[in-house]
Formats: C-alpha cells, sequence, structure tokens
C-alpha cells in the first residue's frame, strides 16, 4: 500500500522552515499532499490575514519538487480533510507535540490508523516573524518610525 502523506500550513510568506518541513515529510511517504489552509480559515482560526492569497500559496507550493499535490484547506477540520484524502500519515511542527492540540490529533487519528509525525520547528525564521519586520518596514515608510514591539530578534 503506497504511503500517503498530509502536511497542511498556510504557507504564507514561504520560507526555509516551510520548506524543511515538506523535505522532511517527503521522506516520510510515497505521496505527499500539501494542504494550503484558505485565507477564510486562517482569518477565522488565527486571526490573521495572509500577505499572500491562497491561489499564489498554492502555485508556490505546488512547484515545491517534494510535494506531489498542493490542495487548498477549506476547513481547519482536519478529520474532515482526512474523509477526502485518506492519507496514512500526518505531518506537523513540533510546536504542537505535547499541547492539548497535538494530543487531540493524535487521539482523532488513532481511531483511523493514522500515524501523526512532528517534525524540529524552525526557531530562526517563521511567518509571525515575517510579518513583524513587513510591518516595521511599513511604520518607518510611513515616517511614524518603527515600534520597538515589533522588532525581530535574531
Amino acid at each position: 500500500m503506497i504511503r500517503i502523506g498530509y502536511a497542511p500550513g498556510a504557507y504564507d510568506l514561504f520560507h526555509i522552515g516551510h520548506l524543511n518541513l515538506l523535505r522532511r515529510a517527503k521522506e516520510h511517504c510515497e505521496y505527499l499532499i500539501a494542504g494550503v489552509v484558505s485565507d477564510e480559515v486562517l482569518i477565522q482560526h488565527k486571526g490573521v490575514t495572509p500577505v499572500i492569497p491562497l491561489v499564489e500559496r498554492l502555485e508556490i507550493v505546488r512547484n515545491v519538487r517534494f510535494v506531489d499535490a498542493a490542495l487548498p484547506a477549506l476547513t481547519n477540520d482536519k478529520v474532515e480533510i482526512w474523509k477526502d484524502l485518506r492519507f496514512n500519515v500526518l505531518f506537523k511542527g513540533n510546536d504542537w507535540q505535547g499541547t492539548a492540540k497535538g494530543d487531540k490529533l493524535e487521539r482523532d487519528f488513532a481511531t483511523f490508523g493514522v500515524e501523526v509525525i512532528y517534525f524540529p520547528y524552525t526557531r530562526s525564521t517563521s511567518s509571525s516573524a515575517l510579518r513583524r519586520t513587513l510591518k516595521n518596514i511599513d511604520a518607518l515608510a510611513s515616517g511614524a518610525g518603527a515600534d520597538p514591539t515589533l522588532q525581530h530578534a535574531a
């Protein structure tokens, strides 16, 4: 049986952490599906408006050589997505591991025999840090001056 992997994420402001996750995921499956979270789901569940619209994020992720298919994730309910895609393994960053949401994910998927694999979270770069940097640049460009709370610590 072919091992199908699913790697959900916003993939907004695509960076090395995203690439690392997809590379590692492909090492654990024959067919890798990247679920690119829709703009609406990001706004609803994270309160974040993506910088890059869904159609462009899909195109970026679709062209990563480790990804066999990039599909829009129109819900935050990964079990609902599994019902459509029937993947065998789900990949997440280890920032989920040992958390309430990670534990729930593992329990939910154990019912279906789906393995949850966590990969090291790339701490040096994140979409949140990139967003803070963009806000700081915008503030400087508008003449308002940099907001020290938005500074990115390297």
